[in-house]
């Protein structure tokens, strides 16, 4: 293991939500993952329905979760394999520290 950690970020459309919580849960690290849900706005209308153009929002899910380095790099390759053009949006932050208090 690296030692370091990262906090992955998926913004996921709502559809994909049980294929994503069974996908992350074969990742499971000991900081488990969250998920509840945001709303996503872009000046893109791209794959929106009429009515989230109007409103300016598209209802998504988000994930994050913690993992070492070498998890990271197999969770994004199979993110990429399995969900190529699904649209989910991802961003990966280093953690700088942890804990429970």
């Amino acid at each position: 293991m690296s030692g370091k950690e990262f906090l992955v970020t998926l913004n996921v459309p709502t559809s994909l939500e049980e294929v994503i919580v069974d996908c992350l849960l074969t990742f499971e690290s000991e900081h488990g993952f969250s998920s509840f849900p945001v709303y996503a706005h872009d000046h893109r209308n791209e794959g929106l329905s009429l009515a989230e153009q109007v409103s300016g929002r598209q209802k998504r899910l988000r994930f994050q979760m913690y993992v070492e380095e070498d998890v990271l790099t197999a969770l994004l390759a199979r993110l990429r394999v399995e969900f190529s053009g699904a649209g989910i949006r991802y961003w990966v932050l280093p953690v700088v520290d942890n804990g429970v208090i």
